[in-house]
């Protein structure tokens, strides 16, 4: 789903000026950093829009957190291509339930390897079948297998920069390289409903994996305990644990900070 809804121009320079900075201080993430706050919590700041969090809301109802973000930069004539998949093949919370909210940082073209989905892939609310391919050339090493695919039915999700969409965590999507001129900047936003568990014990051994071919052994540990933060509501699993949260104000507050 793309929404009538566009980040301003303002935003746009403030995400690329912050990721810049990010790939000089981590140059091994040029093209793609799967989990960007355990690096650098200060694109949390990215995550507070009062629009983009009241249309979460319809999705996930009035008790969510953010779990994860990241980082799909796709260079110019460098970008890798993301296999086919479901990200329910990855995550770690159960039951599954994530709202991913893409936002396109530059214009997102099928020259430069726009998002693809399958419309309607998610309704069955099943992980599919997937396999291990360690190919060179790819964001991610699992990949749906080709009795469970329907490609003829592949949506180019071409959009303008500042536009966003939303898809659930069953629906099947990819993307081609980057084999033109321009970047194809994009960046995400995942939420889960508290009313989900984040299994620590299921990240780690998804970690141990390898499930990120590009990374070695150092960077895996860096994921290992990503930061889940309170956007709205309440913990309904009562198993969370938060890095921090924030008030009806926009206010943050850290998990240690009392009174």
């Amino acid at each position: 789903m793309i929404p009538d809804f566009r980040l301003s121009e303002t935003t746009l320079t403030r995400i690329r000026a912050a990721h810049s900075r990010f790939i000089e201080r981590y140059p091994a993430f040029l093209d793609y950093c799967p989990a960007l706050l355990p690096l650098e919590p200060d694109f949390l700041e990215f995550a507070r829009d009062e629009t983009i969090l009241n249309m979460v809301g319809q999705v996930l109802g009035n008790d969510f957190a953010l779990w994860n973000s990241s980082f799909f930069a796709k260079p110019a004539r460098v970008g890798t291509r993301t296999p086919w998949h479901q990200d329910g093949e990855y995550w770690a919370m159960r039951p599954l339930a994530t709202c991913t909210v893409w936002m396109a940082i530059d214009d997102a073209t099928r020259e430069n390897g726009c998002l693809r989905v399958i419309p309607g892939s998610h309704k069955g609310k099943r992980v599919r079948q997937h396999q291990t391919n360690n190919s060179s050339g790819l964001a991610l090493n699992q990949e749906l297998t080709q009795n469970e695919l329907e490609e003829s039915d592949a949506v180019d999700m071409v959009m303008r920069a500042g536009q966003i969409s939303l898809h659930d965590v069953y629906l099947v999507h990819g993307s081609e390289p980057n084999l033109s001129d321009h970047p194809r900047r994009g960046m995400t936003l995942r939420f889960m409903p508290t009313s989900s568990y984040y299994d620590r014990e299921i990240e780690q051994e998804q970690n141990a994996s390898s499930l990120y071919p590009s990374l070695d052994a150092q960077e895996l540990r860096n994921f290992q305990r990503v930061p889940l933060y309170l956007m709205r509501g309440a913990d309904l699993c009562g198993r969370n644990s938060y890095a921090g949260s924030f008030s009806e104000q926009g206010d943050f507050r850290r998990s240690d900070e009392t009174g």
